[in-house]
Formats: structure tokens, sequence, C-alpha cells
């Protein structure tokens, strides 16, 4: 494939900005890959193993030049380091983000952005509970979703140059309201996060079932849950703060949903249960058809997978 953008600079160096390295490089999109972590650990790690071309000391840095700039930090620190970035930015180039939440990251990002500098909010559907710049893989984003959510009075050519970016790692583009996004993704991924969380936390207060044999006896419900709830602590604190109203309302509907379940379950209503249960796995199937996710055993996660992400 061609250059798209001759320098790209990633801030942050976990999942998603090292599986944009990666992709980018197996497919030629850019010249030159320079990135920046906050942690000397983390900046140390990306060098040896050579997750980009050259590993940056100060976000400030790595951004010199650069057509191209991926905020991939947590959602709470994208306001600090726009501010520290922007004297820095170079006259026409893009700067896009891949947090989960838009509306916050919006607000907190595009008042720091030069006149002339393209800002692009978006965000990779795609992810695995693993993080760190060890975790990431080039197959990550194909067939996964990657939304925009381009703010008013944008440049075309900017969103469409990016979004060629996108489609060239494999992934499919579709532009959205902010905050219409924040509402989808408290239903497909904030909530859900939430409730895995919780329901390891109910695992662990529950004293008459002992650590072990949660561990031991871990079925596949369990199991899932707690894969979902081993994802970054950092992150996720900062998607829940910044995505509040739609999570709470979201929240809200999912307890009045369980209070209808827990009635029927009460009353030994089997109809509204079987009833419920298959208008709900229909959903399941679709996701599968939508070629989101596969009906193989196990989720297509082999258990002897050990550390070695899947896509």
């Amino acid at each position: 494939m061609a250059v798209i953008y001759d320098r790209v600079a990633l801030i942050g160096l976990g999942l998603i900005a090292g599986s944009m390295a990666l992709a980018m490089r197996e497919a030629g999109l850019a010249r030159k890959v320079v990135g920046h972590a906050r942690s000397p650990d983390t900046r140390a790690v990306a060098r040896e193993i050579g997750l980009v071309d050259r590993v940056a000391e100060t976000a400030a840095e790595a951004v010199e030049g650069a057509d191209l700039v991926v905020l991939a930090v947590p959602v709470g620190a994208m306001g600090a380091v726009a501010a520290e970035i922007a004297p820095h930015l170079k006259p026409g180039a893009t700067v896009t983000d891949v947090g989960s939440v838009k509306q916050a990251v919006i607000e907190a990002v595009a008042p720091h952005v030069p006149a002339g500098v393209h800002f692009i909010p978006g965000h990779p559907l795609a992810g695995t509970e693993h993080s760190g710049p060890r975790s990431g893989f080039a197959a990550l984003f194909r067939n996964r979703w990657w939304l925009l959510t381009p703010i008013e009075g944008g440049d075309p050519a900017a969103v469409e140059r990016l979004s060629a970016l996108i489609r060239a790692m494999g992934a499919n583009v579709e532009a959205m309201d902010a905050a219409h996004h924040d509402l989808v993704l408290a239903v497909t991924s904030h909530t859900p996060h939430l409730i895995a969380y919780t329901m390891v936390g109910v695992a662990d207060h529950l004293k008459r079932v002992t650590e072990s044999e949660v561990i031991k006896y871990s079925a596949a419900g369990f199991r899932d849950f707690t894969r979902i709830a081993a994802s970054d602590p950092v992150m996720w604190r900062d998607v829940f703060l910044q995505n509040k109203e739609a999570v709470l309302d979201i929240l809200g509907r999912f307890t009045e949903e369980l209070f209808v379940l827990q009635r029927a379950i009460r009353m030994g209503d089997g109809a509204h249960l079987h009833d419920y249960f298959t208008r709900t796995r229909a959903i399941r199937r679709g996701i599968i058809e939508a070629g989101q996710d596969t009906a193989a055993p196990d989720f297509g996660r082999s258990p002897a997978a050990g550390e070695t992400p899947k896509p």
C-alpha cells in the first residue's frame, strides 16, 4: 500500500498505539513512526522490542514535524497532553485520539488545538484485556469498527485521509455524533464492563465461597467476567468518570430489567424468562453474523493461549 502519512506520532504506547504501529509498519502506511509514553519503563520496553522507529523522551519532542498525532492515553489525561503538545504541532497536521469517550475528550482537547491543525476525535472498537507495549498486534483492527466524531467546521479532506489510514489497517470507518457515540458505548462497552467488575467484586466479598473455589470452579460465565474485569483500571476509572451521565442512564435501565427478571424468578414465571432469553439470544446471533465475534467454542479463545493475544 502507499504511504498515507509521512510521519506519525503516537502519544501513549499501549495496546492500541502498539497495534497501530505494527499495522502501519506491516502495510507501509507511514515513513516514520515516533512514540512517547509517560513511564520510563514503558519507553524502555518499546525501545527493546523496536515497537516504533524512535522513542521520544517527551510528548512535545514526539510531535515535532508529525503529520498525524494520535493521543492514546487515558481520557482523563487527554487535556494535559494536548496542552503540552499544542505549541509544537506542525501547521496542517491532524490530531486524533483513541479514547472510549468522545464528548469529554472534545471538551478537553479542542481548546488547545491551534488554528490550522485538524482535530478529528476517534475511537477504535477493538481491544483485549491486555495492556502495555508488548500487547499490540497488527491484526487487532481487522473487521472492527473505528468511529470518528468530526467536529463542526472540520476539513473533510483531513477526515478522508485519516479514514484511508484506518481502512488500510483493516478497520471499517463510520462517522457519528459525539453524544450519540457516548450513549452507544455506554450500552455496548462501558456498562458491561462495570457489571463485570461488580460481579467479580461480589464473588470477592461472598465469604461463603472461598477464593480457591471461585478460581477452581469458574464456569464460562464467571471466567469471561474476569477476563473483562482484567482490563486497565486507570483507563476504566476515567471512562466512567468522563461518561457518567450515559453510563448512569444505562445502568438505571439495567437495574429496572434486573428487577423484572428477579420478579419472574421469584414468581416462577418460566414463560417470561424463556421469551426474554430468546430475544436476547437473537442479539448474540446478530453479533456473530456481523463478523464481530465467532461462534467457536470458548468464544474462539484457546485456554492454552497463555499471554499471546488473539485477534
